[in-house]
């Protein structure tokens, strides 16, 4: 049977495989259309089993809010090379599974990679991507916020995202700085009381640490140690942070100077670089 350009356009449409990739396949499925797509399925399962060894440290992290701006989600889509994390199809794959994810609102991973795309669950779909682009694909992470207002920030080409939520709608351009904030500074939580126990105990200890070095006695220790943790906490907690553009003032005074009832209620941040 013959294989036209068009067959071998309509394939590559329906899976994304390369012109060279589709006519191969449509031509050891004798034009079977479905056969065709299984071979490149094949294909791709092939080439993840082999590749699983790799390291996929590039890729795109992107985020995205409803129209309402009430909802948003974070996820990173990641590969082996530069090459591919650049590549419009690869984008293109990326922002279809947020968009995804932002209309069905899966709570974990598992349940986002378990949801159906263009007949494939989104783990089958990087699965058959892999053996398009030869490299290993994966999604290392998903998250998303809801609250009253949401706003995304991306930076660095894809490399780093940010997700912050707040308790009523704020100036745009305030809540962008707060985003900025989160990718330059990478607070470990919102504030003192929201940092977990496991942090601040591990913060503690090497506290007490860095006093018995320089040779401080015990009881010492346990009178300094406590400021040592409160310095911690004005460092990597968002609301205490030294805020970018001035650091004359914090991040909640920040806020604060745009809407005195307004509050930040949660934050997420991913980065292919940390």
């Amino acid at each position: 049977m013959a294989i036209t350009a068009t067959d071998v356009a309509k394939l590559r449409k329906m899976t994304g495989a390369g012109m060279m990739d589709c006519k191969k396949a449509l031509e050891e499925a004798n034009g079977d259309f479905e056969r065709a797509q299984d071979l490149i399925r094949e294909r791709g399962k092939l080439i993840a089993s082999k590749r699983a060894d790799r390291e996929a440290t590039e890729g795109a992290v992107i985020a995205k809010t409803t129209a309402d701006g009430k909802l948003g989600a974070v996820i990173c889509l990641n590969c082996e090379t530069d090459f591919v994390a650049k590549n419009a199809d690869f984008v293109a794959l990326a922002e279809s599974i947020l968009d995804l994810a932002i209309e069905k609102k899966p709570a974990t991973l598992a349940e986002l990679l378990a949801l159906n795309l263009n007949g494939l669950s989104i783990a089958d779909l990087v699965t058959e991507r892999s053996g398009v682009t030869g490299e290993k694909l994966g999604i290392s992470f998903y998250g998303k916020l809801e609250d009253n207002f949401v706003i995304p920030y991306i930076h660095m080409n894809n490399k780093l995202a940010t997700l912050i939520s707040f308790s009523k709608a704020v100036n745009t351009e305030v809540a962008k700085d707060i985003a900025m904030q989160v990718a330059a500074m990478n607070p470990v939580a919102l504030d003192k009381s929201s940092t977990p126990a496991e942090v601040v105990e591990k913060e503690l200890q090497i506290a007490k640490e860095q006093l018995r070095l320089e040779g401080k006695s015990e009881d010492m220790i346990e009178k300094i140690a406590p400021g040592k943790l409160n310095k911690f906490f004005k460092d990597n907690t968002l609301m205490a942070q030294d805020f970018i553009k001035d650091s004359k003032i914090s991040v909640e005074a920040y806020l604060k100077s745009a809407d005195a009832e307004v509050k930040v209620t949660g934050f997420l941040r991913w980065s292919l670089n940390d």
